[in-house]
């Protein structure tokens, strides 16, 4: 398994080339079968990229989109992922992309692991592009070091693709794809920006406990391209 790097000058260079980047794999994979698929982490970070993604040209009605993990929280919350993604991917040319999102009516993600599991019946499978995020703490998804649930969403053998998680450290209880689903991915890249998050990297970099840091476990077991910009 290998991390290759792919560094820009500035965050507008970055948002250019890899939107440019995710289109042409998500065209090659229309091509190749008739639909293709795109998940990807939420927050602040990658909100200028998906605007920038969202203008491309592409036939979007075969595109499946979803997110690596949900925050658990009403789609109107402002901490919700589901929302970011509603105002900042699934606009412009964008908007006709086939959206399976995770927060559902339950009462919390507990209850929810099954519906979405059967909703991820409705993307196609590998994903050709899983987009991650990391953490100050190493995190990626929702998948926390400091969780009673880590080991159980780090586990390559448990069969399940979904687990709810009740971080320590972060408030909210989400709902996050494990390990062994996100790396049922063609393509997988990790997409930073700032000088505090390639500091991060350099400790994920040089431990090798995944249970320390998450991000870790999926750089052990996958070809990773990072997409980095100060």
């Amino acid at each position: 398994m290998a991390l290759t790097q792919s560094k820009f000058r500035t965050t507008e260079q970055l948002n250019t080339a890899f939107a440019r980047k995710i289109t042409k794999l998500l065209r090659d994979g229309i091509e190749e079968n008739g639909r293709a698929s795109l998940v990807v982490s939420g927050g602040r970070t990658p909100a200028d990229l998906f605007n920038t993604l969202s203008k491309s040209s592409l036939d979007w009605t075969k595109v499946d989109i979803s997110l690596a993990d949900e925050r658990w929280v009403d789609n109107s919350d402002d901490a919700s992922n589901e929302k970011m993604l509603r105002t900042k991917l699934l606009i412009n040319n964008a908007a006709n992309a086939n959206f399976v999102p995770l927060k559902t009516q339950h009462g919390d993600a507990e209850d929810a692991v099954l519906t979405c599991t059967e909703n991820l019946q409705k993307m196609r499978t590998p994903f050709d592009v899983l987009i991650l995020g990391m953490g100050e703490d190493g995190h990626t998804a929702s998948l926390f070091p400091c969780s009673k649930q880590i080991a159980e969403g780090l586990d390559l053998e448990s069969g399940n693709a979904f687990i709810a998680v009740q971080p320590t450290t972060a408030p909210n209880q989400r709902m996050s794809l494990t390990l062994p689903a996100l790396l049922n991915s063609n393509q997988i890249f990790l997409h930073l920006t700032g000088e505090s998050k390639k500091e991060v990297l350099d400790k994920v970099l040089s431990d090798d406990d995944a249970m320390v840091m998450p991000i870790r476990a999926v750089i052990n077991n996958a070809d990773v391209e990072l997409v980095w910009a100060p």
